[in-house]
C-alpha cells in the first residue's frame, strides 16, 4: 500500500479515531504521532511562483527568433518589431524591447527561456487549453484534479483533516484572485486558498474592511465583512507573516502597470514573513490579441507591448525584492499561457490562436540560458501554419517538481500521470539529475530525398540512450511517431514511410532528453 493511501485511510476515520480515543485529528495537533502523519513527505523551504498569462501569449512577439527574421517578416510584417530594436539575448534570439528588465535578469544569470512549449495535439479553445495546462492531461483526456493539487495531495495526504497544525501551520498554496485555480484542485479537495486581491490582503493585515454607508444596513454590512475576515482559517498566520516583513524594492511599477506587481508584492512579503506555503499563483490577463496587437508604423508599441512591459516590470521588481529580503535562494518563478499565437498575422493587425510558445523561468537557482532551438519559420506561411512543440509542458512541470521540490520518481508519475523527460532548468537540484550530459553533435540531418513521395531517408547522430522521433504537420499537430526507443551512440538511418500522409510541409522532431533537433520536410504527391 502506498504511503498516501495508508495515511488517508488511517486519518479518514477507520483507524485513527480508535487509536486516539475517538477524538478528531485536529484535537491532537501537538501529538508526535499526528505530527508525523500530517508532515509533508518532503521537507523543503522552496517556493514556486506561477504567473498565468491569460488569453494566449504571442510567443513569436515575446521571444523573437532572429535567425528566422526574414521569413518572419514575410508572415507578420504588419506587427513585427524592427530587428534593430529587439533586445538580443544571443545573436540568434532576442526579447521584445518592452522587456528590458527581463533582458537584464538574463544577463545576470537569473532567467531561462524554454522554447516552443506545448503538447502533441493542441487545442485552440481558451477554456479547454487552460484546463489541459492546469490538469496536465492529454488533449483527449478529461481530469478533475490539477497537477499542483495532486502534488500537494501526495505531500500532505490527510489534508485538510488536522490542518493547520504545529507542523504545517500555513496554507499549502495561495492564489491571488477571486477564485481558486483548478490547478490546485486535489483528488478530493482543493489544496489551496485565495486572497481575493491585494486590497483585500492589506485590509486583512490592517484589520480594516471596505467602507460601507453610514446607515443601519451599512453597519450590518461592515460587521459581516469583519466576521468574514476573522473566520478565515488561515487569516491569523497570514497576518503574522505579513507583520514580519515589508517590501524593500523600489522597482514595483505604478499605474497603469501595477496589476501584476501588486500581486507579487503580496507574495514577496508572505515568503519573507516565513510562510511555509510552497506554491503561489498570480495572473495577468489581456493576451487574446486578435486585433490591434501593435501600433502600425511603431510596432514596438501597442497592446501587446504594454502587457509585456507590465510582465517584465513586475518580475524584475519581484526578483529585486526577494534579493533585498534575502529569500531569493528559496524561490523559482515561471510564466505560462494556455497557447501561443499563429505565425501569420491576421487582417486586423493581430494574431489568432496558435500552439506552442516559449515559457520563461526565473530565479537565483535556475540554469540561465535558452533551452531548445529557435522555431523554424517556413518561407511561405498560411493561416493554417502553426509551430510544433519542442518540449511537452509536462516535462517542465516534471523538472521543477523533481529538481526543485525533490519529488521522487514514483510520486512524480502519480502527479503527472506518466513519465516525462527532464530538462536542465534547475541549477542546484535537490536530487541527483538523471539526465546525462549529451555530446554537442546530437544531429538530425536533412532528409533525402526532399521533397519526397512517399518515403524518405532520415539520418541522425545521438548519444547512447532513449530517442524519440515524431512528425508534426503544418498545424503543429502530432501525426506520427516515427521511432521511439533506445539507441547506442553513433549515427543511424531509417526510412520514413509517408504513404498515409497528405501532401504538405512537415516538421520532423528528434528529442533525446533535453536536446531537440527539428527539420522541415515536404511531401509532394
Amino acid at each position: 500500500m502506498k504511503r498516501r493511501e495508508f495515511i488517508s485511510r488511517t486519518a479518514s476515520g477507520t483507524l485513527l479515531p480508535m487509536m486516539l480515543g475517538g477524538f478528531t485529528v485536529k484535537a491532537f495537533g501537538e501529538s508526535p504521532l499526528l505530527e508525523r502523519l500530517v508532515a509533508a513527505a518532503t521537507e523543503t523551504d522552496r517556493v514556486l511562483v506561477l504567473i498565468q498569462l491569460n488569453g494566449g501569449n504571442d510567443g513569436l512577439n515575446t521571444v523573437l527568433p532572429l535567425s528566422e527574421y526574414s521569413n518572419l517578416a514575410k508572415a507578420r510584417a504588419s506587427i513585427l518589431i524592427p530587428e534593430a530594436k529587439v533586445l538580443k539575448l544571443t545573436d540568434a534570439t532576442g526579447l521584445h524591447p518592452a522587456m528590458s528588465g527581463l533582458a537584464d535578469l538574463y544577463a545576470d544569470g537569473k532567467l531561462a527561456v524554454v522554447q516552443s512549449v506545448g503538447y502533441p495535439s493542441p487545442n485552440f479553445s481558451h477554456f479547454r487549453a487552460t484546463d489541459i495546462w492546469l490538469t496536465a492531461s492529454d488533449a483527449n483526456q478529461y481530469i478533475s484534479s490539477g497537477w499542483m493539487g495532486r502534488y500537494l495531495a501526495e505531500e500532505f495526504p490527510v489534508y485538510p483533516e488536522g490542518f493547520p497544525n504545529a507542523v504545517m501551520p500555513d496554507p499549502l498554496a495561495i492564489q491571488i484572485g477571486s477564485t481558486i485555480t483548478p490547478g490546485l484542485q486535489g483528488p478530493g479537495v482543493s489544496m489551496g486558498m485565495t486572497i481575493t486581491d491585494p486590497t483585500k490582503f492589506y485590509q486583512l493585515v490592517t484589520g480594516t474592511v471596505d467602507p460601507a454607508p453610514n446607515t443601519p444596513a451599512g453597519h450590518e454590512l461592515t460587521f459581516i465583512r469583519q466576521v468574514s475576515q476573522q473566520t478565515q482559517q488561515y487569516a491569523s498566520v497570514i497576518k503574522n507573516a505579513a507583520a514580519k516583513a515589508a517590501n524593500l524594492s523600489t522597482l514595483y511599477p505604478a499605474s497603469p502597470d501595477h496589476t501584476l506587481g501588486d500581486q507579487l508584492k503580496v507574495v514577496a512579503r508572505l515568503i519573507a514573513g516565513g510562510l511555509k506555503t510552497r506554491i503561489y499563483v498570480v495572473t495577468l490577463g489581456g493576451f487574446d490579441t486578435h486585433s490591434n496587437q501593435a501600433v502600425e508604423g511603431a510596432t514596438e508599441t501597442g497592446n501587446h507591448a504594454n502587457l509585456l512591459r507590465r510582465l517584465s516590470k513586475a518580475i524584475t521588481a519581484f526578483q529585486d525584492d526577494l534579493t533585498l529580503l534575502n529569500v531569493d535562494h528559496r524561490v523559482v518563478g515561471m510564466t505560462f499561457s494556455e497557447f501561443g499565437r499563429r505565425i501569420l498575422a491576421n487582417a486586423s493587425g493581430g494574431t489568432d490562436h496558435g500552439s506552442a510558445a516559449p515559457l520563461i523561468v526565473f530565479g537565483k537557482n535556475i540554469n540561465a540560458g535558452i533551452i531548445g532551438a529557435n522555431p523554424i519559420i517556413p518561407a511561405t506561411v498560411t493561416a493554417a501554419n502553426n509551430l510544433p512543440m519542442q518540449y511537452d509542458f509536462r516535462s517542465v512541470y516534471a523538472s521543477i517538481l523533481r529538481d526543485w521540490f525533490g519529488v521522487p520518481q514514483s510520486e512524480l508519475e502519480e502527479v503527472l500521470l506518466r513519465d516525462f523527460q527532464s530538462l536542465p532548468i534547475i541549477a542546484a537540484p535537490t536530487v541527483v539529475r538523471r539526465t546525462p550530459v549529451l555530446p554537442v553533435d546530437v544531429t538530425l540531418h536533412q532528409n533525402y530525398p526532399n521533397p519526397f513521395n512517399p518515403s524518405t531517408r532520415l539520418r541522425f547522430t545521438v548519444a547512447e540512450g532513449p530517442v524519440q522521433i515524431k512528425l508534426f504537420n503544418a498545424a503543429g499537430q502530432d501525426v506520427m511517431t516515427v521511432r521511439e526507443g533506445t539507441y547506442p551512440a553513433g549515427t543511424h538511418e531509417l526510412w520514413l514511410d509517408g504513404s498515409s500522409l497528405s501532401s504538405g510541409i512537415y516538421y520532423c522532431r528528434l528529442q533525446q532528453h533535453a536536446t531537440v533537433r527539428t527539420i522541415l520536410m515536404t511531401l509532394v504527391r
